[in-house]
């Protein structure tokens, strides 16, 4: 991935970790795979209350970055956050399929959010920059485009934005059981170490494997 210059200069330390996983035979869903969600609700549980996720280090490096790229994190959560609040509102995780599902729960117990694209829905190599005031992005879940402004962190294709960064991505490439490959996208932001980034780019990888290619 290319992360433009302008990026890097405003915030050191940012990182990812990304590479294509297939091919893949997505499923509905799967026993394997719903015994270990069932394992990973049952570990944050211990891990976690509501009232700590907050203050948690990590948790709160995501929450910093939201605030400086103009995104309220008590309204939008980062991704792993929202998804370990859910499991501590005693709530059902959400059921997508094998592919979304694996590497949701490697986000969860990483605490690393990650993005996951469709990879031949993609055009070309991705890029992350700021976006121009006033461009246009349609996320998965979204009735109408989000009008963007300057300071936001986005994701690129050669064609269109894929995600902004690192909590919501397109509608136009997301996984479905018809996905064969998928690109995934480990995000990380300052203050959370490299190497915490890449483990959770090989959990996923490792998940994806293991739960979404059909063998099991």
């Amino acid at each position: 991935m290319e992360i433009h210059k302008e990026i890097l200069a405003a915030f050191p330390g940012l990182s990812v970790a990304e590479g294509d996983v297939g091919p893949l035979s997505i499923q509905e869903k799967s026993p394997p795979l719903e015994a270990l969600k069932d394992e990973i609700v049952c570990s944050v549980r211990e891990r976690y209350t509501l009232e700590q996720v907050k203050d948690e280090p990590l948790f709160r490096a995501y929450r910093d970055f939201f605030w400086r790229v103009g995104v309220d994190p008590t309204r939008t959560r980062p991704a792993s956050e929202a998804l370990v609040r859910r499991i501590l509102a005693k709530k059902m995780l959400p059921t997508i399929n094998t592919a979304v599902d694996a590497y949701n729960l490697a986000s969860i117990r990483t605490g690393i959010p990650i993005a996951a694209f469709d990879a031949d829905t993609l055009g070309g190599e991705l890029s992350m920059r700021f976006a121009e005031e006033g461009e246009e992005f349609l996320g998965i879940g979204m009735a109408r485009p989000a009008v963007l402004h300057k300071n936001q962190v986005i994701l690129t294709d050669d064609d269109e934005i894929v995600a902004v960064y690192p909590y919501r991505d397109s509608d136009a490439t997301k996984i479905t059981l018809a996905t064969t490959m998928v690109h995934i996208v480990a995000c990380g932001v300052p203050k959370v170490e490299r190497e915490k980034v890449h483990s959770a780019y090989e959990l996923a990888v490792a998940y994806l494997r293991e739960y979404a290619s059909g063998t099991r």
